[in-house]
Parts: C-alpha cells; sequence; structure tokens
C-alpha cells in the first residue's frame, strides 16, 4: 500500500476513534462532581495565556459549559411545557465567571462537593435565578 493511504487509513481511524469517543467523554464530562472539578483545577496556572494551553482546563471548560447548557435546556423545556422552570436564567445569560465558579466550589462543604457540576450549577442558578411567582 503506498505511503499516502497508509496515513489516510490512519487519520480516518483516528477521526472515527475520536467520533466514536465523544459521546462517552461527555457522559463522563457530566458526571463529574465538584471536588473532582476542584481536584482536576488545583494545578492549573492562573495565568489565562498559560492556562489556555492546558488540556485540563479546556476539559473543565466544557464540563462548565455542558453543565450551564443542561441547565439552559431544562429550563426551555419546562417553559415550553408549560411548568414553571426551577431557575429562570436571563436571555443574557448566567453571568458566571471563572473565579466567582471556583470560589463557590471552594465554599462548599466537603460532603457537599460528591454532586455533579451539573447539580452544582443547577442549584446556583435556582438560588440566583428564581422564577418570580
Amino acid at each position: 500500500m503506498p505511503r499516502s493511504v497508509h496515513v489516510l487509513f490512519a487519520a480516518s481511524l483516528g477521526a472515527l476513534t475520536l467520533l466514536a469517543s465523544a459521546p462517552l467523554a461527555q457522559a463522563q464530562s457530566s458526571d463529574m462532581t465538584v471536588q473532582q472539578f476542584l481536584t482536576i483545577g488545583h494545578d492549573i496556572p492562573r495565568n489565562r495565556a498559560v492556562a489556555m494551553m492546558r488540556p485540563d482546563t479546556r476539559r473543565l471548560i466544557r464540563v462548565v459549559t455542558g453543565a450551564v447548557s443542561t441547565v439552559k435546556a431544562e429550563q426551555a423545556s419546562a417553559v415550553s411545557a408549560g411548568r414553571t422552570p426551577a431557575h429562570c436564567i436571563p436571555a443574557s445569560g448566567t453571568g458566571i465567571t471563572p473565579e466567582a465558579l471556583v470560589a463557590r466550589f471552594e465554599t462548599m462543604p466537603e460532603s457537599h462537593r460528591r454532586i455533579t457540576v451539573t447539580q452544582a450549577v443547577r442549584d446556583w442558578m435556582a438560588e440566583r435565578y428564581p422564577c418570580r411567582a
């Protein structure tokens, strides 16, 4: 087989493997606990430019982005079903900053850090953006 075919096959196989593992990675990240999040984030540099080069930083960003997307989708689903959602996040967004998120997670009692990042974001949004009756 010509070398270009080997390279093409290897690239295609790599892409296929990546695509096949994406749902698994997404499922795993949605199950990440607050404690796991803090443990992974502990060694990430505070310099944003340097931090963005680290895979762990990007992973944590994906986890939080996924959690916020899930919570917003739950709100939209409740509204479209005619139910009062657990939270009313404004269209302008959550207003979560990385610093505020980490501070929130770090102030959680150790026993409460076993909840998922998604549940922690859900609880925070219900507290921060309650729906008006």
